[in-house]
């Protein structure tokens, strides 16, 4: 076991798109690293795990490793109270069950079919855009970032013309470089942002799904927990599915053959998106977890009141999980990877996430067939300091 003095943003490094070599070799040799927690007014450091067995144990256990709430700094706990209130993520059994039984409804693979031609038309109208756009133009500015902002905004009920106000404040949100201070900010202006339409929600419920709450379990569900509900939707609902768009086609890019069997073979667009959520691991670490008792993990014991983080990008490369796990292969399909989590916390809008991909990844090869990198390779920017990786921007020629 050792502890390390890196930065925190050891959990965010990438090598462009494979996991941080330190934790990579940390999961190969065994060892049990320490780091800096993320997002903490207070010097805490986390157990990181990094095999994909050891993932799948903590995050399927909610008992043992119970999931640690943010840390706000210097407010109030009824202030505290409120900012948690709704956010699945902070949230343990029996508050977290209560809150996705109302919520699981909406993300249903009915209920997403059903959204499939409304996705389809969005899709298509951004691409039409990139088309219209002089070469090279930004595939993130013209589709990757505005497709699922106008899926989720339609879904919620948010409108669409206020998208670069909470585009902003979701990037801000997961960017780890702000002060404490600055991220407390962050999250008042985007909890006044969504009480004011859970307000009229409230006022005037229609058919999307924060009015669709209000109508049914209007008397079980407070407005601020209705403001979280929203708020974590609306950020997770596009920043994840943005930049799985946005690096999901470079990568797919940077491996032609792998670009031209997706392209020729539509078939294929279903264990593309699993491999693509395998291989990339955009989120490379959940919520922490605290332990509630001593936990032995592999041959280490962590004790109790320990905080805990699995990285997902060394524990979806895993070995032991997987065969050649560091080729992309569009035709392998990766059953089993934790890209989206596992257990009681397994992404709620996972079935969202992937029919958008599973959409847009064609359309966008239907519609480019001789798509192209419009910059060097070398000189493209990563989002290398947010908690959702990705490209700042996409340069594409056609």
């Amino acid at each position: 076991m050792t502890d390390s003095s890196e930065s925190s943003l050891i959990l965010q490094r990438h090598n462009v798109f494979d996991p941080a070599p330190e934790l990579t070799r940390a999961r190969d040799e065994g060892v049990l690293t320490r780091v800096p927690v993320m997002f903490s007014s207070t010097p805490k450091l986390a157990y990181v795990v990094t095999h994909h067995e050891h993932a799948r144990t903590v995050l399927a256990n909610s008992s043992d490793f119970a999931v640690a709430t943010t840390d706000y700094g210097p407010v109030s706990d009824e202030e505290a109270a409120a900012m948690r209130a709704g956010n699945l993520l902070e949230m343990n059994p029996p508050q977290h069950t209560r809150l996705r039984r109302m919520l699981v409804s909406a993300f249903t693979a009915r209920r997403v079919a059903a959204l499939e031609s409304r996705i389809a038309k969005i899709v298509d109208g951004f691409l039409d855009d990139l088309a219209a756009q002089p070469q090279p133009a930004d595939l993130v500015t013209h589709f990757a970032l505005p497709v699922p902002s106008l899926v989720i905004c339609e879904l919620l009920g948010v409108p669409y013309h206020d998208r670069d106000e909470f585009q902003q404040r979701a990037q801000a949100m997961v960017d780890s470089t702000l002060s404490p201070a600055e991220q407390l900010q962050v999250d008042r202006e985007q909890r006044r942002y969504m009480a004011g339409l859970v307000a009229l929600a409230q006022a005037d419920p229609g058919e999307d799904l924060l009015g669709a709450l209000v109508r049914t379990h209007g008397a079980e569900v407070s407005a601020d927990e209705l403001v979280g509900i929203g708020s974590l939707l609306l950020i997770a609902g596009h920043e994840t599915t943005a930049n799985m768009l946005g690096l999901g086609t470079l990568a797919l890019l940077r491996h032609p053959d792998q670009l031209a069997a997706l392209r020729d073979e539509p078939e294929l667009i279903e264990p593309a998106v699993e491999e693509l959520m395998r291989w990339l691991s955009i989120v490379p670490s959940g919520m922490e977890r605290i332990t509630t008792r001593d936990v032995t993990i592999g041959e280490h014991t962590i004790p109790s009141g320990e905080h805990v983080v699995i990285y997902l990008p060394a524990a979806n490369r895993d070995p032991n999980f997987i065969t050649d796990p560091d080729r992309f292969d569009v035709r392998r399909g990766a059953p089993g990877h934790v890209a989206f989590g596992h257990g009681v916390h397994h992404c709620l809008g996972a079935p969202l996430a992937r029919a958008e991909m599973r959409i847009a990844f064609p359309a966008l090869l239907r519609r480019f067939p001789n798509l192209a990198l419009g910059m060097p390779f070398e000189d493209i920017a990563y989002r290398r300091h947010q908690a959702v990786y990705g490209v700042h921007a996409l340069p594409v020629t056609w």
